[in-house]
């Protein structure tokens, strides 16, 4: 084991990982990226399945965003942003007011994706309150759901796996069923159904709208959940209930906007406008931490007024608004503008799906293969015909997992389900390297279990 490799493993607490699995497999130590590469300190290289937890849109090492960093770090780094500003920040806020949907017109700084969540529960909370209808405490989400891992979040998303420990610690929240196409119980497909699953949705809106006061949803793929995709229509339907019912709608794309879904964001899919949108992951191109949450004037103006009314919004985070964070992202977003991304994406997306398609073909374990944009699934499954999952003992993607990291693959599968999301600038020899090697993978592990 390389010396570089012990002291992590004597110093470091890595996320979402059973350190003892590090006794077998070492933290893989990376060196530098290049394009859709990582190559290691032993020489190794990992085509970038994943988008480095699907953040690095424009690949590791991007000239246009490095120039863009390198020219801010000459002028300022950060400067408070209480009464503060800085120029990239400014820009960038305006940037997102003209691309993100009509009716979203103020942008609100953090650091991460959690942070934004918390941001529209407590925004959302507090705006009710300050109109005076003080009954509007609570929060509603669907199954499945998956918003982050700070205690307000973790409250609202609903996988035991981040949060069956914290419940004694959480807010209570109106969990919904949700859509589950690949199971769905009216035996409808995605692309042609009215989301009849609304139904249920519809019902617990009608019964708890007096106490909500804001719907957090995930629009059109719940990421952590397996890459549960399901129909737009979905989202029209809650936006059209929500406005009846006057509860506040939140888009957490903090995982599927900036292109990812094949459109700037999910919810252009569905032609709706959310009252906030949180975003993060792609904002700065998985160059440095941040997030926003983009709300209306409508929200914002119920938190204008007089100090002494004690209205203001009293949050912040120490980073928020982080000039060489902003550059990123501004120079992110010239970069889609300039070369054509979502147009290009349109046939990358393409090739992998049809890809993997043929691939699975005829493998007994492939259950399902489900693709939106850039965001291809294949959902492994004990029985094809039943549907049954695995064990979630047996470990399977983790098996699969290990197997592509030695044919040159970062796949960090979720449970028993592959997906490739790769950086946009991924190209047509690297499509074919990625989808092969993985079912090579596929094959090999069942081959020997």
């Amino acid at each position: 084991m390389d010396e570089l490799e012990k002291k992590d493993l004597k110093y470091i607490w890595h996320p979402c990982t059973q350190m003892k699995d590090c006794e077998e497999l070492p933290p893989i130590i990376i060196k530098r990226g290049k394009g859709c590469y990582l190559y290691d300190i032993h020489g190794n290289s990992y085509l970038d399945c994943i988008s480095s937890w699907w953040t690095n849109i424009f690949g590791h090492s991007n000239p246009r965003i490095n120039r863009a960093i390198e020219k801010q770090l000459d002028q300022i780094e950060h400067v408070i942003f209480a009464h503060f500003s800085n120029t990239p920040a400014v820009k960038l806020a305006e940037k997102l007011v003209e691309i993100t949907p009509d009716g979203l017109s103020k942008v609100f700084f953090s650091d991460n994706g959690s942070s934004a969540v918390e941001i529209a529960l407590k925004m959302s909370f507090q705006y009710y309150q300050q109109i005076g209808k003080n009954k509007k405490i609570r929060f509603a989400a669907i199954t499945g759901a998956y918003h982050g891992e700070t205690i307000g979040a973790l409250s609202v998303g609903d996988l035991d796996l981040y949060s069956k420990i914290y419940k004694p610690l959480l807010i209570d929240t109106i969990k919904v069923k949700g859509p589950d196409c690949y199971r769905c119980e009216y035996g409808k497909d995605r692309h042609t159904c009215g989301a009849q699953c609304f139904e249920h949705m519809e019902k617990s809106l009608e019964r708890h709208h007096d106490e909500l006061c804001a719907v957090i949803i995930e629009p059109m793929v719940q990421g952590a959940a397996g890459m549960r995709m399901y129909s737009p229509v979905y989202l029209k339907k809650l936006r059209k209930a929500c406005d009846y019912y006057d509860i506040i709608l939140i888009a957490d794309e903090i995982a599927v906007g900036f292109g990812r879904m094949g459109k700037m964001f999910a919810c252009n899919h569905a032609d709706i406008s959310p009252d906030i949108m949180c975003l993060s992951k792609g904002i700065s191109a998985g160059y440095m931490p941040m997030s926003v949450a983009v709300t209306t004037d409508k929200i914002y103006n119920a938190f204008y007024d007089d100090y002494v009314k004690l209205k203001t919004f009293i949050h912040s985070h120490t980073y928020a608004g982080n000039a060489m964070a902003c550059a990123a992202a501004c120079e992110s977003l010239n970069i889609f503008k300039n070369e054509n991304i979502i147009e290009k994406n349109i046939e990358k997306s393409r090739m992998i799906g049809e890809l993997t398609v043929k691939k699975a073909r005829g493998m007994d374990f492939v259950g399902d293969v489900r693709q939106q944009g850039m965001i291809t699934a294949v959902e492994l499954v004990k029985d094809r015909k039943t549907k049954e999952c695995f064990d979630w003992k047996d470990r399977v993607g983790y098996g699969i997992y290990k197997m592509a990291l030695k044919k040159g693959l970062l796949l960090r599968p979720i449970g028993d389900i592959l997906y490739f999301m790769p950086p946009y600038v991924i190209k047509k020899e690297d499509i074919e390297f990625m989808v092969d090697k993985c079912f090579e993978s596929i094959s090999e592990y069942f081959d020997l279990n």
